[in-house]
């Protein structure tokens, strides 16, 4: 392992974010911003839905948005990098492991599904107000949670970069992000899906799920969740699967 390398690998990743910022806040903000405004704010001022909801949403929200955030931020310049500029072929010369360069591109969309899903919070009392009620009695269990759910993102993303060709970009959103975001609890509860039995277990394939149960548990604690226990175990799993596959297909996608 060479330290200076991969250091250096990530700083010149955070120097490429940084030159982003703007737009980079714009496209994690702008989903959030909207499904904030429209759920929590206009359906609730109208009397549509209670105001009550406001607490079911908000971490469903941030699940997605770090998901999607962590997701993007690695799969995106992984498909570029291999199919369109080939500029990984530079790095793949840098004296170290080809691994490494897989693990520094997973901590690189970590730190941007953090940044996307910690803005979610003062962006929702801004637009859902102030009654909002947020937990923050377990810091620990936030933050790990968190952590977790970022690495799922972000080893989630390498390996679908490393499978998706560049004619499948679309086909990947519309049969895998898109039906992840509608069954992933995010929007309601997981125990509301009781009256659907086959559903309410087969989306528990679905990370989203432990993303949005995990934070709603520890941000809404008096809102109906899975035991926190085992959306941290659930999570663990999920990530370790990730990152064997992500890595395993990012070294012989290096190596073709």
């Amino acid at each position: 392992m060479n330290w200076k390398t991969f250091f250096a690998l990530l700083s010149r990743d955070g120097h490429v974010a940084r030159r982003n910022l703007l737009p980079m806040l714009l496209q994690n903000l702008l989903q959030p911003l909207l499904l904030t405004f429209v759920f929590g704010r206009v359906l609730t001022a109208s009397g549509m839905m209670r105001t009550g909801f406001k607490s079911v949403l908000l971490p469903g929200v941030m699940a997605i948005s770090m998901v999607l955030s962590g997701i993007q931020a690695v799969a995106m310049p992984v498909i570029a990098e291999f199919q369109f500029t080939r500029e990984i072929e530079d790095r793949l010369l840098a004296p170290i492991a080809t691994a490494w360069l897989g693990v520094a591109k997973i901590v690189t969309g970590m730190v941007q599904a953090l940044v996307a899903g910690l803005v979610v919070i003062p962006a929702a009392w801004l637009m859902m107000g102030s009654d909002i009620s947020i937990d923050f009695s377990h810091p620990l269990t936030f933050a790990a949670i968190c952590l977790l759910v970022a690495l799922c993102s972000a080893s989630g993303g390498l390996a679908l970069g490393c499978s998706v060709g560049q004619t499948q970009i679309g086909l990947m959103f519309s049969l895998i992000v898109a039906p992840m975001m509608m069954f992933g609890c995010a929007y309601y509860p997981w125990s509301f899906l009781a009256p659907f039995p086959v559903l309410k277990w087969a989306v528990l394939i679905n990370p989203l799920v432990y993303a949005s149960e995990g934070l709603r548990g520890v941000l809404a604690p008096m809102v109906p969740h899975i035991d926190t226990l085992l959306v941290l175990v659930a999570l663990v799993v999920i990530d370790a699967a990730f990152l064997a596959l992500g890595l395993a297909k990012f070294g012989k996608k290096a190596v073709s």
